[in-house]
C-alpha cells in the first residue's frame, strides 16, 4: 500500500513539469492564425447595409402597406387576437419583434397613407429587420452564384444587380414583408446548394448537417412569411428528391449508409419544417390571447378561448343542454355575415313583390347582432313545462326536440310552404294557428355532426348540430339571402331538403346558455337578463385552434372583387404604370414603385 502511494505522489509531481515542458516548445514557435477573406463578399455586405439603412426613418410617416402591417404590431404588443389571410404569422411576428426590441407599445392610430408617426412609434427599429434582410440578400445572390460554379465575375454581376435594383431597395427600406421572405427564399437555396456540394467529401460530418438542417429551417421560415415561399419550398424538394434518386442508384454506397442519407434528408427537409410551422403557429396564439376585432370570423368555440368578449359572455355557463334550457344558436359558417337564430313578433307578407303568397307566420331569420330575441328554449315534445328538471335531462344525439321563441312563445316550424327568397326550399317560421287547416309541423331531430358516439350529449358551444324537420325531412339552414325590408334586411333561414351532406350553412351551435327556471314569461324574461351560475371551462387544445385558424386563413376571401392596385401578368412585363407609395406633404415629392410590384405588398 505504502509503495502504490508514493507511485501516485511521483505521477502527480511530474505531470506539472511535463506540462511545463510543453509550454516551452509552444512558446518557441510562433502562433499563426490564417483568416481568408472575401472582400467582393464585404463590399457588397458593406453597400448592401449603406443602402438599405442610410436614413432608414425617412420617410417618418406610414408609407402604403405599414398602415396594414402596423395595425398587426400594435395587436402583438396589445396581445390581442387578429386574422390575416394573405399569410401566416411568423412575417408578422418578426415585424413586431421589431417594435418590441423599439419599446414600442402600440399605441399609434394606423388610419391612413401619409400619416405621420407620432414620437412613440421607433420607426427605425420598426423598419430594422426588412431592411437587414434586404441588405444580406445582396451577398447571399453572389454565394448563390460561386456555389453554383460560375466566376466570381458572374457572381458580382448576379449580386449588383440585386444590389441596385430599385423595388428590392424600397421594399427593404419599409416595413413590409417581401425583403424578409426574399432573404428565407435565398438562404434555403444557398443552405442546400453548400449541403449538396459538401456531401461528396465529408458526407455526415458537422457541416453537412448544419447546412441540411439550415436548408429546412430556411424553407420553413419562408413559407410561415407567405404562402408564395412554398415554392421555393417545393423547388428544394424537388432537387433533394433526384439527389436522393442518385443515391439510391450509387452502388459504392452500402443499403445502410443509403438509408441513412434519406432519413437524414428526410428529418431535415419535411420534419423540421413542418414542426418549425406549427410553432409559429403555437408561439401567434400565445401572444394573442386577447379578443379583437376579428373575433367574429372564428367559430363560437375559438371565441370563448380568448380573453374576455365571448369568454367574458359564456363564462359560467353549464356544459349539457337540457330539456328546458335556453340558448342562442349561432350559424357556424358565418357567411355572409355572422349571426344567430332569431324571431321576432312580425310576420311573412300575406303577398311578395313578385305576387307568391305565403303563410303569413311569424318571421324567422338570422341576426347578425346579439339581442334579447335570439333565445329559444329546447322543449321536451312531451312535456308542457319550459324549465330544466332537478337533476336536468340532457338532450342528446338523435332526440327530438321543440324549439320554443323565448319571447314570443311560439314554436319553430316549417312546412311546404316556399320560402321567401329560396322558392325552391321551405319557408321556416313560428307557428300562429289561424286555424285554416295548417297544422303545426314544429318537431326537430337533432343530429350532432361532431359527436364521437350516438350517444353523445348537445354540449354548449363545442356540438356542431343540424336540426332535420320530422314530418319533412327538411334541415334549418341559413341561405345567407338578405330579405327586403319588410324583414329589417335580416338574413333568410329556409328548411332545405336536398342535401348531400352537412354544410356549414346547415350547421349550428350553441353560444349562450343558461338552465331555465322561470315558469311565467315575466320570470324567463328576467332570467335571459340574468348571470349564469355555473362554472365549466371550454378551452380548445392547440392543435383544435391552429386546424381552425390555418382553415379560415386559406378559405377567407375578400369581398372585393379586385384591388385597386392589382395588375395583370402582362403589366408585370411592361413595368410602365407606377404608383405612389407616399407623396411628400409640402414638395409633393413621391416614392414611385413598379405596379407589379405593389401587387404583391397589397
Amino acid at each position: 500500500m505504502g509503495n502504490r502511494s508514493m507511485g501516485r505522489e511521483d505521477t502527480l509531481g511530474v505531470l506539472p513539469s511535463l506540462l511545463f515542458c510543453k509550454m516551452l516548445r509552444f512558446l518557441k514557435r510562433p502562433l499563426v492564425v490564417t483568416i481568408d477573406i472575401n472582400l467582393n463578399l464585404v463590399a457588397l455586405t458593406v453597400l448592401g447595409l449603406l443602402t438599405r439603412l442610410w436614413q432608414l426613418s425617412y420617410p417618418r410617416a406610414v408609407v402604403f402597406d405599414e398602415v396594414y402591417y402596423g395595425q398587426y404590431i400594435s395587436f402583438y404588443m396589445k396581445r390581442v387576437f387578429f386574422l390575416d389571410d394573405s399569410g401566416p404569422p411568423f412575417g408578422h411576428m418578426l415585424l413586431a419583434l421589431g417594435g418590441w426590441l423599439g419599446g414600442f407599445d402600440g399605441n399609434f392610430l394606423w388610419n391612413r397613407i401619409g400619416a405621420e408617426y407620432s414620437s412613440n412609434v421607433p420607426v427605425w427599429s420598426l423598419r430594422l429587420l426588412p431592411a437587414l434582410a434586404g441588405a444580406l440578400s445582396v451577398p447571399m445572390a453572389y454565394q448563390i452564384v460561386l456555389e453554383l460554379h460560375f466566376s466570381h465575375c458572374t457572381a458580382m454581376g448576379a449580386a449588383l444587380l440585386m444590389l441596385i435594383e430599385n423595388a428590392l431597395i424600397t421594399q427593404s427600406r419599409l416595413m413590409l414583408l417581401e425583403s424578409i421572405l426574399i432573404f428565407f427564399n435565398l438562404l434555403a437555396v444557398l443552405s442546400y446548394l453548400k449541403f449538396f456540394n459538401s456531401q461528396t467529401h465529408s458526407p455526415f460530418s458537422v457541416h453537412w448537417w448544419l447546412w441540411l438542417m439550415l436548408t429546412g429551417v430556411s424553407c420553413s421560415c419562408a413559407v410561415g412569411i407567405k404562402y408564395m415561399g412554398i415554392f421555393t419550398y417545393l423547388l428544394v424538394l424537388s432537387i433533394a428528391a433526384v439527389h436522393a434518386w442518385h443515391l439510391i442508384g450509387d452502388q459504392t454506397l452500402s443499403n445502410i449508409c443509403v438509408l441513412s442519407h434519406l432519413l437524414a434528408r428526410a428529418v431535415a427537409l419535411l420534419v423540421v419544417p413542418v414542426f418549425l410551422y406549427l410553432l409559429f403557429f403555437y408561439v401567434h396564439l400565445m401572444l394573442l390571447y386577447r379578443s379583437g376585432p376579428h373575433d367574429q370570423i372564428m367559430s363560437s368555440a375559438f371565441q370563448a378561448s380568448l380573453e374576455g368578449g365571448l369568454a367574458r359572455i359564456t363564462q359560467g355557463q353549464p356544459l349539457e343542454v337540457a330539456f328546458g334550457s335556453q340558448v342562442t344558436l349561432k350559424s357556424v359558417s358565418g357567411k355572409p355575415l355572422p349571426c344567430w337564430l332569431h324571431s321576432h313578433k312580425n310576420t311573412y307578407p300575406m303577398i311578395y313583390e313578385n305576387g307568391r303568397g305565403s303563410s303569413h307566420q311569424q318571421q324567422v331569420t338570422c341576426y347578425p347582432f346579439k339581442d334579447i330575441n335570439n333565445w329559444w328554449i329546447v322543449k321536451d315534445p312531451g312535456r308542457h313545462q319550459l324549465v330544466v328538471n332537478n337533476p336536468p335531462r340532457p338532450v342528446r344525439h338523435g332526440d327530438i326536440v321543440q324549439l320554443v321563441h323565448g319571447m314570443t312563445t311560439r314554436l319553430l316550424n316549417t312546412h311546404d310552404v316556399a320560402a321567401p327568397l329560396s322558392p325552391h326550399s321551405q319557408e321556416v317560421s313560428c307557428y300562429i294557428d289561424y286555424n285554416i287547416s295548417m297544422p303545426a309541423q314544429n318537431l326537430w331531430k337533432l343530429d350532432i355532426v361532431n359527436r364521437e358516439s350516438n350517444q353523445d350529449t348537445w354540449k354548449t358551444i363545442l356540438s356542431e348540430v343540424r336540426f332535420v324537420h320530422v314530418n319533412t325531412s327538411a334541415i334549418l339552414k341559413l341561405s345567407g339571402a338578405h330579405l327586403p325590408d319588410w324583414g329589417f334586411r335580416q338574413l333568410e333561414v329556409v328548411g332545405e331538403k336536398l342535401s348531400l351532406g352537412p354544410h356549414e350553412s346547415m350547421v349550428w351551435n350553441v353560444e349562450e346558455h343558461r338552465y331555465g327556471r322561470g315558469h311565467e314569461q315575466k320570470e324567463r324574461e328576467l332570467e335571459l337578463h340574468s348571470p349564469t351560475q355555473h362554472d365549466i371551462s371550454r378551452n380548445l387544445s392547440f392543435m383544435a385552434r391552429f386546424s381552425e385558424l390555418q382553415w379560415k386563413m386559406l378559405t377567407l376571401k375578400n369581398e372585393d372583387l379586385e384591388h385597386q392596385y392589382s395588375s395583370t401578368p402582362l403589366e408585370w412585363l411592361t413595368l410602365d404604370t407606377n404608383i405612389a407609395y407616399w407623396l411628400h406633404p409640402r414638395t409633393s415629392v413621391s416614392e414611385l414603385v413598379p405596379r407589379s410590384t405593389c401587387l404583391e405588398t397589397s
